[in-house]
């Protein structure tokens, strides 16, 4: 497994299994972005750091995102993750432009909605059986 080319303006994007051997290895730390309404009711990845890129309720950038992820890359790639690998991109184009390697895990936390608009079942880091928990 190989990470792909992103956008402009972050390193790149990566698999959802990828992402968890870069962060089992030490080579990563794992960045959930999502919010806390959301780690909470839907599930979180343990050892993650839960450094929200938006706030619920109104979607509010995290005013306080800089300085959370510069403080948890302790000179390591960094690996975002969301529920669907969009905030994600935005996130790792934030934390590039601090100085950080930054990359999107695609499908995100839950995958692709489904043709009756449900996740979880088309893709992301819960489909895969990647490590996860549920309050």
């Amino acid at each position: 497994m190989q990470a792909r080319p992103g956008q402009p303006g972050y390193a790149g994007d990566v698999s959802p299994q990828l992402a968890w051997q870069w962060v089992q290895s030490g080579e990563a730390v794992l960045i959930d972005v999502r919010s806390d309404a959301e780690r909470e009711w839907v599930g979180f990845v343990p050892g993650a750091v839960a450094v929200a890129w938006k706030q619920w309720p109104g979607m509010a950038l995290n005013a306080g995102f800089d300085a959370a992820v510069q403080a948890a890359a302790s000179g390591k790639k960094l690996v975002m993750l969301c529920r669907s690998g969009v905030r994600s991109v935005a996130a790792a184009k934030r934390a590039t432009e601090l100085g950080l390697e930054a990359y999107n895990i695609l499908e995100g936390f839950e995958g692709d909605p489904d043709g009756q608009a449900h996740r979880g079942g088309r893709g992301g880091w819960r489909f895969h059986g990647l490590p996860w928990r549920q309050n």
